[in-house]
């Protein structure tokens, strides 16, 4: 017996190792080489990712797709009819804001991952997510799994309906006359907000001029900064006014920002807003923050086939993140726009003054977890249907919903048990590699501060 305990002990302390390994290397890739992080940026970010399997989680999408990416997985569509994807879906990238139309709409608000691949993918991590949220708000085991197959259940239920043409994608929308329960909540406590209340938080007026107000979030940008936004400024609004018809006194940019404390997987990225005009009454309050922000090749295509076509189209990276959003909103921001700063990759958009997140902690019973659930299904099966044949112009001159059903097959039942077995075992696996990145994370701050220590102890000397 003490044998046989010995073989178990030594196997799980292999396997552990291996997967500690794996970690490490893939985050040393990542953040080290790829993203080129400084070591206070990477500790910034690991301090963040440390405070739950779910913001680890969301930190690490590189993780996710190495290994799923490198799986054998049924249910794929066809590599060559690929469908454009939001690229990191999760519970926290969906949430309530004003959409271009001037409405307050529930949807997906981030697609900064946004590129061609497998539906799969973006359902898979849906559905770990889900999961990790409601271990984190103690939802037993069995609701978790209800909820998850709620999901996939209405995911499937809307893909199958676009491609018998009995719906279109282009014309799906979640406001207030149309949800329920949590959602319905948070889509009227946005339509509450004031727009002024935003403009007012984070800037002041002086004699007559209104300007960014610093703080720890809100900060001074240096001489090199704002030069390179007034530069890089021209660009952006020689699209919109094409695209708008305003005066080009409406572009006239007041004032510069450097935001920050955004995000986690964005860390390391630069992020700015601007105080654009907008119009010229009503002492500023109708002034427009732009936020410009960063953006490099999106995580999921280093685990994809390469598509030619997609990279000839989109090699500038915030031309793909905008035309992502415009693909999957039917009532895109009209700010919408990309701009080259010092050979980097940035995309402009408005910062909405009406914008709130769902907190997975403000659904308190099952029926808020299935509604919500529910919701979210449905609209990740409008964007996966609705950015292909029906977008003019775009990569796609097929439907993706008939290369997911096709997919999927006549089993609808066996998929949503697949799909959801398997996100709980990822999930499972996501709360153990949480708990050695803690551990890893940790000592490679504590050497990286050590070596910084004696660094300066040389430059002293």
């Amino acid at each position: 017996m003490r044998l046989e305990e010995d073989i178990t002990e030594r196997v799980k302390h292999t396997q552990r190792k291996l997967r500690g390994l794996t970690l490490s290397r893939v985050l040393e890739e990542f953040d080290g080489e790829i993203m080129g992080l400084s070591d206070e940026k990477r500790m910034l970010k690991y301090q963040k990712m440390r405070g739950s399997a779910y913001l680890f989680f969301r930190g690490s999408a590189y993780l996710f797709y190495f290994d799923l990416g490198n799986e054998w997985l049924p249910y794929h569509t066809d590599p060559e009819r690929p469908t454009w994807i939001q690229g990191d879906l999760h519970f926290e990238n969906f949430g309530a804001f004003r959409s271009g139309k001037g409405r307050i709409v529930f949807d997906v608000n981030d697609f900064d991952e946004g590129c061609m691949g497998s539906y799969l993918y973006d359902v898979l991590r849906m559905s770990v997510s889900l999961f990790l949220a409601m271990s984190e708000n103690a939802v037993p085991i069995e609701e978790q799994s209800s909820t998850v197959n709620t999901y996939l259940s209405s995911y499937v239920a809307q893909i199958k309906r676009y491609a018998e043409r009995k719906e279109d994608p282009r014309a799906l929308v979640f406001d207030e006359q149309s949800t329920k329960g949590p959602v319905r909540k948070l889509l009227r406590k946005t339509e509450q907000l004031a727009s002024s209340h935003f403009i007012e938080k984070i800037t002041l007026l002086e004699e007559g001029r209104r300007s960014f107000r610093w703080s720890e979030e809100i900060q001074k940008p240096t001489d090199e900064e704002r030069e390179l936004i007034e530069n890089g400024w021209r660009e952006y609004v020689g699209q919109l006014s094409t695209k708008l018809g305003h005066p080009i006194s409406y572009y006239q940019m007041k004032d510069v920002a450097v935001k920050h404390g955004s995000g986690t997987a964005s860390i390391g990225l630069d992020r700015y807003y601007v105080l654009m005009e907008g119009g010229a009454e009503h002492q500023g309050l109708d002034d427009i923050i732009i936020e410009i922000k960063e953006v490099r090749a999106p995580v999921p295509v280093y685990f994809m086939p390469y598509n030619d076509a997609f990279w000839e189209q989109f090699a500038h990276q915030g031309k793909r993140v905008i035309t992502t959003q415009q693909a999957m909103h039917h009532e895109a921001d009209p700010y919408l726009g990309y701009l080259t700063l010092n050979g980097r990759h940035f995309y402009a958009r408005e910062r909405s003054p009406y914008k709130k997140k769902l907190k997975p902690q403000k659904l308190r019973e099952l029926k808020d977890w299935v509604r919500t659930a529910e919701c979210m299904g449905q609209i990740t099966a409008k964007l996966h249907a609705r950015a292909d044949a029906d977008v003019d112009g775009g990569l796609l001159d097929y439907h993706s919903e008939d290369e997911i059903v096709r997919a999927i097959g006549k089993d609808t039942d066996a998929f949503c048990e697949y799909v959801a077995n398997r996100a709980l075992s990822y999930s499972q696996q996501v709360a153990e590699d949480y708990l050695q990145f803690k551990e890893w994370s940790e000592a490679w701050e504590v050497k990286r501060r050590r070596a910084a220590s004696r660094r300066r102890g040389k430059e002293s000397e």
